[in-house]
């Protein structure tokens, strides 16, 4: 049984929710032509991690359930190749770069596990 009482329970949305708050401090560093474009892009994706664990969270259905978890982790992948866009343009230095990926990493790691005790459990709590 998952033994959570809101999304905000979840490690996952926890280290999601740090990673969007990261992402939003290293953007404001971008340059000016990049606030409708990449920034913007980059934003977007990280807020769609933890938007989609928590919208997720509350659906009834297992499988509405992980089809949010499934958005969440495309997103992740979607930050992790801004991550790469980002240092190819020298927007980012190599330590943050890989700061930012072992992140991406970990939080992907937390929700594959949490997906895992979704799919394992016929009882999920709301």
């Amino acid at each position: 049984m998952l033994m959570t009482r809101t999304f905000e329970d979840i490690l996952a949305w926890q280290k999601a929710h740090e990673l969007v708050i990261k992402i939003y401090k290293i953007t404001r560093t971008f340059p000016e032509t990049e606030k409708f474009g990449l920034c913007q892009q980059f934003q977007r994706a990280a807020v769609s991690i933890a938007a989609n664990i928590a919208e997720g969270y509350k659906k009834l259905g297992k499988a509405d359930k992980l089809r949010f978890f499934n958005i969440s982790q495309g997103s992740l992948k979607e930050c992790r190749y801004y991550c790469i866009l980002s240092k190819g343009l020298t927007y980012i230095d190599e330590n943050t770069f890989h700061n930012l990926v072992s992140e991406i990493q970990n939080t992907s790691f937390m929700l594959n596990a949490y997906i895992k005790g979704v799919v394992c459990n016929s009882y999920i709590k709301d």
